[in-house]
């Protein structure tokens, strides 16, 4: 009955004879819940210390209350040291509103889920829909699906969500969504933003959430969230947190920030008188309380009742007096202390405080029971001496009961309390039971598991749980959390043995870690390049394996998007030989794609080819279609792209458009959104190539679209820098140059600060050229070849060469007509030794054209008729595109 008292009413049924029980025991049938939540209003009735010196705070969370049902929400961020009373304040909000039809959601962070994506979110949703430890998949699914239709939303595109942040596998009627990490993440927290305001419009809502100093990465994001959307509905929300946590959100007119300082003289002695009952301490007693506490609301407390506690007071006449003289030491010096002794005077019930601190500072009374070695009546005996104590108080977190520490500083003393070898106990206990008892909790955070684990000793068998932890978190794109997980798990694996084992394990948690890195840091950042030349140096220790192949995979991207070309086009060669060694197919599909990648951006244009055929040639979608969640993008597209790219350069338009929608059309089949964002890409190529600009505008915007719904950068700078293209080809130039640097700038903020820049530089450079900016074209080209030498990327060269040519002639009214004249005609040669050292018949066409019109200028009609017929003649395809029709009109003014 003590357990549910105050959650149920219920009624006596006496003392009934029970066989093999002496003493009489009562018996009560409970007849209904009575609603509460937690022991506040029992406490309140029992004498909770009242709220002192805090009148304005409350005034003004109170204003902000009725401002938010009325207008727009509010937002409180309230802050102060630990003990202050910043729950206390948030509670005399509960108190004052009690009785209000409201919808009300808390929250309250952990120093054990600070690296738990979401926890306080997922605990929230585990407890309304009321998951049960035991419950099946087709239950919670059930439940979910149920719950979802009265927040009104729509099933086919909630429940996967839904489900996958409570980790529930994937179902038939629900497949896991075609989405990126990222875009999953996004969609999530617009679910549950939406599913917030749907609230506040049926009736006022509240939000609080505490401790936020201990709130992992991807919660503090979903807060910024709901507080954008806060003036726009009848919400309120409080935030608490300590004075060494920075809002990762700026100001806004409707975030009211409150302090809480400490309590004035006249406070404390309001704040002991009531804790004592109203009853007045003397004098001495009360100057060392005020004294020792400092004005700290907790400690004043937790002082007041240990003296209370002590036996040093008595009561004599509705006061209290010392029976004896007050001892030196009798008042301790720190709330630790003070704490301590409290607990140390609890006998049974303080074994039962240190367990249960180390679970944390809330727990169920299941996995207390289940872990605790204190016999069942003993342990509900312990529980409720720390009730009444208020160390701890119950809560409902249905079905469970639960319980929490008052604060987190009783937690912290009871815990630090233990000695090193009594803690690595109690994890290893707690470790055992949770896989065994309470698998649900593993299944949704094995974290919890890892880290109990990690305290107590267990570092190897926790590695496997922290990777599991990891890779869920980077599921649903929290690379922030995935990114700690895989750092624990590194830390523990430096204290084992070195050893083939050890170098395959931290092989692989790299990897994992580098592309977490990547996609928080970017490409360029230093810590993902320390990560990957740590990578590269255990590949060569652990061996070539094909087991190992997505990691040597993931080392030729790194490299190859960082413009490293030669580490690049080595790996890529190993990548070749592996999978030829080990005559896998799957294996030699990715090889000769990324092979091919490499050699096109060097500017081995016909070796590129033969890779790309080949990988082309090797896949078959039923086979391989899975690629593109393992590679991150699809080898089949993959390869047609990048062939569609080296037939034009080669001088094969129309193979060239054909493999480019072949692509387009798989990546559609794939219904893999990074890899169609990939297609269109290279579809927009060869639009621009055939200077078609309306149909390279509306590719553009489509890419735009996609890349933007999806967050993929990379694309989205391609697709911007071709709009630019289209708008300048169309008479608006400024505006265009202004996309295209600002493609370039969100494209090296990727980190990539050098691949791919020489062909995005290029298209400024015609920009510019198109308003007569021929100095700023002329400088942007430089820049362009120094990173083409540089890199060795050379497959857009020639064209480099070309259009210097070009904006020197129109810059010819800037200086000597025949020294830049003479300058011109010298880069276009260049371009036309490059272009055909590169076998690029479609860039040799264009420079020997820009060379012929010049010449045709000074008269040479002969020598440009000749050149221009030789690269003409060539040509097998493609007479409908812009540059061989323009050729056929020079060669017919050169007769």
């Amino acid at each position: 009955y003590r357990l549910i008292q105050g959650f149920f009413v219920c009624r006596s049924l006496g003392t009934p004879v029970l066989k093999g029980v002496v003493a009489p025991i009562e018996a009560f049938e409970v007849v209904e819940p009575t609603g509460i939540h937690t022991r506040f209003e029992k406490a309140v009735a029992s004498g909770l210390t009242p709220l002192v010196g805090r009148e304005k705070e409350v005034e003004l969370l109170l204003q902000d209350w009725e401002e938010s049902k009325r207008g727009p929400g509010r937002v409180v961020m309230l802050s102060g040291e630990p003990g202050i009373g910043k729950s206390r304040l948030l509670r005399m909000l509960n108190e004052r509103t009690a009785g209000e039809r409201i919808s009300e959601f808390e929250g309250r962070c952990s120093p054990y889920w600070r690296n738990s994506a979401l926890y306080p979110t997922i605990d929230f949703l585990q407890n309304a829909l009321q998951f049960k430890r035991g419950d099946g998949a087709d239950t919670k699914f059930m439940r979910l699906e149920q719950q979802l239709e009265q927040w009104g939303f729509s099933l086919p595109e909630s429940v996967p969500l839904f489900a996958a942040l409570l980790s529930l596998p994937p179902n038939k009627r629900y497949p896991t969504l075609p989405m990126t990490p990222q875009r999953q993440k996004q969609k999530t927290f617009e679910a549950l933003v939406a599913f917030l305001l749907r609230a506040a419009e049926q009736r006022p809502t509240r939000v609080i959430v505490e401790d936020l100093q201990w709130a992992d990465p991807s919660t503090l994001e979903l807060l910024e969230l709901i507080i954008e959307h806060v003036p726009h509905a009848h919400l309120f929300v409080a935030l608490s947190f300590r004075p060494e946590f920075s809002p990762p959100w700026a100001a806004q007119p409707h975030i009211r920030n409150i302090t809480l300082s400490r309590l004035s003289r006249d406070d404390i002695e309001v704040m002991v008188r009531s804790i004592a009952g109203g009853k007045s301490l003397p004098p001495g007693v009360t100057n060392e309380i005020a004294t020792k506490t400092e004005g700290v609301p907790l400690f004043v407390e937790e002082l007041t009742r240990m003296l209370l506690e002590s036996g040093l007071l008595g009561d004599r006449n509705g006061a209290y007096e010392l029976t004896s003289p007050l001892p030196a030491l009798a008042i301790p010096s720190t709330l630790y202390d003070s704490l301590m002794a409290r607990l140390d005077r609890l006998g049974t019930a303080k074994e039962v405080a240190q367990l249960a601190a180390t679970v944390g500072r809330e727990f169920s009374y299941e996995l207390l029971r289940a872990i605790s070695p204190v016999e069942e009546t003993r342990l509900t005996g312990a529980l409720n001496r720390l009730v009444d104590a208020e160390l701890l108080e119950e809560y409902l977190s249905a079905p469970r009961l639960g319980y929490r520490f008052k604060h987190a500083l009783i937690r912290d003393a009871a815990y630090e309390s233990l000695l090193r070898s009594q803690r690595r106990q109690y994890h290893s206990k707690i470790a055992e039971v949770l896989p065994e008892h309470f698998g649900d909790i593993v299944e949704v955070q094995p974290q919890l598991l890892a880290f109990h684990l990690t305290e107590a000793g267990l570092g190897q068998q926790a590695i496997p749980h922290w990777r599991n932890a990891a890779q869920k978190a980077a599921e649903r794109s929290a690379n922030a959390e995935a990114i700690s997980h895989l750092t624990n798990a590194l830390e523990i694996l430096k204290t084992l043995p070195e050893d083939t084992s050890r170098a395959q394990h931290e092989l692989a948690l790299q990897l994992s870690l580098g592309v977490s890195l990547m996609l928080t840091k970017g490409y360029a950042a230093t810590e993902v390049e320390a990560v990957y030349s740590r990578a590269r140096e255990l590949y060569n220790q652990v061996g070539e394996s094909p087991q190992f192949y997505p990691i040597l995979f993931g080392l030729w991207a790194f490299y190859a998007v960082r413009a490293e070309y030669k580490t690049a086009s080595e790996l890529g060669e190993q990548l070749v030989s592996l999978a030829q060694s080990a005559q896998d197919s799957a294996l030699l599909v990715e090889a000769h794609a990324a092979r091919g990648n490499t050699l096109s951006f060097l500017g081995e244009l016909a070796l590129a080819r033969e890779h790309l055929e080949h990988a082309i040639a090797l896949y078959d979608l039923k086979h391989y279609g899975s690629h593109a969640f393992t590679y991150g993008q699809d080898p089949g597209v993959h390869s047609l792209s990048y062939a569609a790219l080296v037939l034009w350069l080669l001088g094969y338009p129309d193979q060239a458009r054909t493999r480019s929608l072949e692509a387009l059309a798989l990546a559609q089949e794939l219904s893999h959104p990074y890899s169609l964002a990939f297609a269109l890409v290279h579809v927009l190529y060869i639009h621009r190539f055939a200077y078609e600009v309306k149909e390279t505008e509306e590719r553009a915007k489509e890419l735009v679209a996609l890349s933007t719904e999806h967050g993929f950068p990379i694309t989205l700078a391609a697709g911007a820098a071709h709009l630019g293209w289209a708008l300048a080809e169309q008479g608006r130039g400024e505006e265009g140059s202004i996309h295209i640097r600002q493609s370039i700038d969100t494209w090296r903020a990727t980190g990539s600060t050098l691949f791919f820049q020489p062909f995005l530089l290029a298209m400024l450079a015609e920009a510019y050229g198109k308003v007569g900016s021929s100095e700023e074209g002329l400088t942007v080209l430089d820049e362009a070849l120094a990173i083409a030498n540089n890199t060795g990327e050379r497959f857009w060269e020639a064209e480099l060469h070309r259009l210097k040519g070009e904006l020197t002639l129109q810059s010819q009214f800037q200086g000597s007509q025949f020294i830049i004249r003479d300058g011109a005609e010298g880069c276009f040669r260049k371009a036309i030794v490059v272009a055909e050292r590169q076998h690029a018949k479609s860039l040799e066409l264009r420079s020997v054209m820009s060379l012929s019109r010049l010449w045709l200028q000074q008269g040479k009609e002969s020598q440009a008729r000749q050149m221009l017929a030789d690269i003409y003649g060539w040509f097998t395809e493609g007479f409908d595109t812009a540059d061989l029709k323009e050729a056929r009109t020079m060669l017919k003014r050169a007769l």
